[in-house]
């Protein structure tokens, strides 16, 4: 007599929060980083003309809070041991503790405020939103950056280190930004599509 065993359904897969392939994105934009930091001007006050923040808010905002915050710890990690990819190729725990230490330290707060997807029905209206928080993000590194500057130069005060930033520094920023939340809105969408990224983010 043949008797037919009914196979039990095998239960779903659930899918991982943070994917093999998630990995290597955050990885691939950790070495855009990189690439980016390299452009820079050196100045006499210790601390250089940069477009990192630029690099920041582009990796939140492709990525989404959560890959972004680990492409951008790796990076950090990855200079805190000693591989040249800060400005100007430098690495170290020095860089970290040097005159520009605290606008690194304070980049992984604004890779999250980046990554933070805003919904809604009006386009304008959502990027003017994600615009916001990643200058606020922006501020918190500006603010971070401005008191260890202040901190270790001697010779200026926090309050003269944020108004020589206004003058030199955060305008710029805030420009390439936006900028960097245009662009990586853009990007993002292709991602999604091809199924690197879920659409309600990380």
């Amino acid at each position: 007599m043949n008797t037919t065993i009914a196979s039990k359904p095998r239960p779903p897969v659930k899918n991982r929060s943070v994917s093999t392939q998630h990995m290597v994105l955050a990885g691939m934009f950790a070495a855009l980083l990189a690439v980016i930091s390299q452009i820079s001007i050196p100045l006499p006050t210790g601390v250089p003309i940069t477009i990192q923040v630029f690099g920041i808010a582009l990796v939140g905002t492709v990525l989404g809070w959560k890959l972004g915050l680990m492409s951008v710890l790796a990076y950090i990690l990855l200079g805190a041991v000693g591989l040249p990819i800060f400005a100007n190729f430098q690495g170290g725990v020095q860089c970290l503790a040097g005159m520009s230490g605290g606008y690194i330290i304070a980049w992984p707060a604004m890779a999250v405020l980046s990554g933070i997807r805003v919904k809604g029905r009006n386009r304008a209206l959502t990027l003017a939103c994600s615009a916001a928080l990643s200058i606020l993000g922006l501020m918190i590194v500006e603010i971070a950056g401005g008191f260890q500057w202040s901190l270790l130069s001697g010779d200026m005060t926090f309050g003269a280190v944020m108004a020589y930033s206004f003058v030199a520094f955060i305008p710029k920023d805030i420009i390439i930004t936006v900028l960097a939340v245009v662009i990586g809105n853009q990007v993002r969408g292709p991602l999604e599509k091809a199924g690197f990224l879920r659409k309600s983010g990380f």
